[in-house]
């Protein structure tokens, strides 16, 4: 018997070095189940580390299969919250819109409350509409009629609306007749187009080509003479119309007007090659000074008499209808 104690405790101590072995580790409060989690959790004891380690760690760590759940979930909320949001910002928009538009006089807060809105017209596409009618300034009377009186650099100024609309005589135009009409860039064209619009060519264009780039005739000839003079009138001529046989031929290309009337002073007077003397081959080219009441006409002319010397002869109405004119 004093020997059967101590070998029953043996065996005892035998079963339970066997139970620790075969005992399951995966309970929730093991040892190792709880230095897991902890673990798992980024414990700074658990693991054997600093603490700011640990939360840094933690920081970085992948997420777990639940946390990522969980996040989704949470983003789909606020999803739907920002759209609850926006869609009743809309909804409330558009309704304010329509009353607006319907000319709705009162509105209701959230709270039941009335409140009085400014209804919004809308104007027609008709002008505003003013009086047919108008009056003087004079006949409004004397108390409606305000005076003013400003003071500036120690001097006073009195002021009055006192008048009535009409312009004055500084204002009126004594011959409206002598406004022109045409349109033409050279303001003298422009003038001769409008005194002889009733015989001009229809549809005459009084902006044509010009050919206009300066004197480039030999000087002293006829041809220069004409194109000095017609410049002193304030008339543009072409610079290379050639001989003075050709000028009439030349000119009516680029638009000028052409005929066989003298119209005005500044019309170039076109000689045919031995015509009234002059030169059989070139021809000659003068400029109208003067038109008479009988129909006589009175020139200008370089080299005549001598180059270079400008010289005047004046042809009766028969000889000048023979002649060949350039206008404008």
């Amino acid at each position: 018997m004093r020997h059967a104690a101590p070998k029953a405790h043996a065996g005892l101590g035998a079963m339970r070095l066997t139970s620790s072995l075969f005992a399951s580790p995966s309970g929730a409060h093991c040892a190792q189940s709880v230095r897991a989690r902890q673990a798992a959790n980024g414990d700074a004891v658990a693991l054997h580390i600093n603490q700011s380690l640990a939360n840094r760690l933690n920081e970085v760590a992948p997420l777990t299969r639940k946390a990522i759940r969980q996040s989704a979930k949470a983003a789909q909320r606020k999803h739907n919250v920002l759209t609850s949001v926006s869609l009743a910002a809309l909804v409330g928009t558009a309704a304010t819109s329509m009353a607006f538009m319907k000319g709705e006089d009162t509105s209701t807060f959230a709270d039941g409350t009335p409140t009085e809105t400014t209804q919004v017209h809308r104007i027609s596409d008709v002008s505003a509409s003013r009086s047919d009618s108008r009056e003087m300034l004079s006949d409004l009377g004397a108390a409606q009629t305000d005076t003013a009186t400003v003071s500036t650099d120690g001097k006073t100024t009195t002021t009055s609306n006192s008048g009535d609309w009409a312009l004055g005589d500084s204002n009126t135009i004594a011959e409206s007749a002598k406004l022109t009409k045409a349109v033409a860039n050279n303001p003298k064209v422009a003038e001769l187009m409008d005194k002889f619009a009733s015989v001009q060519p229809q549809g005459f264009n009084g902006n044509h080509e010009t050919g206009d780039t300066g004197n480039a005739y030999p000087y002293g000839q006829c041809t220069w003479w004409a194109y000095e003079r017609r410049s002193q009138l304030g008339l543009n001529t072409g610079s290379y119309f050639g001989d003075a046989r050709s000028w009439a031929a030349s000119a009516s290309s680029m638009g000028y007007w052409v005929d066989n009337t003298a119209r005005n002073t500044g019309d170039v007077v076109v000689f045919s090659p031995g015509q009234e003397g002059a030169d059989g081959f070139y021809g000659h080219v003068a400029v109208v000074e003067k038109i008479n009441a009988d129909g006589s006409i009175e020139i200008s002319e370089s080299n005549a008499k001598g180059l270079g010397v400008i010289s005047h002869r004046t042809f009766t109405a028969e000889q000048a209808k023979n002649l060949q004119y350039i206008h404008y």
